[in-house]
């Protein structure tokens, strides 16, 4: 035998006083130590929240113009007497909403269709898109619902609608498409190049790949994006007041003209936000059904 199979075993080296020492096979004394660590962070979180906010609270409610503030602003009686008036008019925002995003999501696709088309004879309608996309992306909303809403109709061109809806609507689907056009062209260029290669080798036309192969992948890539885009069109309709469209903006201010109380502000806030907040929270929950759909597939 040798020396070193004469060796004693060397004794562990001991821990200090009171360290805990968690191996690579005991996951649940880590996990229970950090699950503790959480749960404390969002306790120590909340209370944050709760103290600001009654800190706040308390700051604006002794403050000595709050009195003033709370009847400018928040008076029950002009909110009662305003909210039919305001509510009308909601409804119009509505459907002003809703008709600019149907056209929105159609014109917005065409154009992101013809900025993908491959050959030299789609260059002309590449460049075209192109040109529309940084066009309109690069005016602020306003001041295209400005030069068309005034500037248009001032032309007297016959045969050319002069209604302010009209060209507000307008202005919304140009503006908008041109963002919405590169959502669906981020969608286009995400599916792989493979899905393409495989429908020409099936004998499909380019337009066949897009509409069968491509498209339906690439819609489903962007619709969280999308939904996004609709919560701030259901905002964006609101613009449109500016060229005198009675909506709900419009017809607040119309309320604060006549009684120089700006309640009826808070109204029309509020009936955005019981149609805004519920689309976002759809939009989250169908981001977060998408995204585990997906992890799952993986698996």
């Amino acid at each position: 035998m040798t020396d070193t199979d004469n060796r004693e075993p060397a004794e562990a080296p001991e821990l200090p006083a009171g360290s805990r020492f968690v191996s690579s096979g005991s996951p649940g004394l880590f996990n229970g130590l950090f699950g503790q660590s959480g749960s404390k962070s969002a306790l120590m979180a909340f209370s944050s929240t709760v103290l600001f906010l009654v800190v706040a609270a308390v700051i604006i409610l002794n403050s000595d113009a709050w009195p003033k503030v709370q009847n400018q602003f928040l008076n029950w009686e002009h909110f009662k007497a305003s909210f039919p008036d305001v509510l009308a008019a909601f409804w119009l925002d509505m459907q002003m909403f809703v008709v600019a995003e149907v056209l929105i999501l159609s014109f917005a696709l065409l154009v992101a269709v013809l900025r993908v088309l491959r050959g030299p004879a789609f260059f002309p309608l590449r460049i075209l898109s192109t040109i529309y996309i940084d066009l309109f992306r690069g005016v602020p909303l306003l001041l295209v619902i400005f030069l068309l809403g005034f500037g248009v109709p001032a032309l007297d061109i016959p045969g050319v609608p002069k209604s302010p809806m009209f060209w507000g609507i307008v202005s919304l689907v140009l503006s908008y498409s041109a963002y919405t056009a590169e959502v669906y062209r981020s969608g286009l260029e995400s599916v792989h190049e493979s899905q393409r290669a495989a429908a020409r080798a099936l004998g499909l036309t380019q337009w066949q790949a897009l509409r069968f192969a491509i498209l339906p992948q690439a819609i489903r890539n962007v619709v969280p994006a999308l939904l996004n885009g609709l919560v701030s069109l259901q905002k964006d309709v609101a613009l449109i007041s500016v060229l005198g469209v009675r909506e709900a903006v419009r017809e607040a201010e119309i309320y604060k003209a006549r009684t120089f109380n700006y309640t009826s502000l808070l109204v029309a806030a509020i009936l955005f936000l019981i149609v805004s907040v519920p689309v976002a929270r759809i939009a989250d929950w169908y981001t977060a059904r998408d995204r585990r759909a997906r992890t799952k597939g993986l698996q």
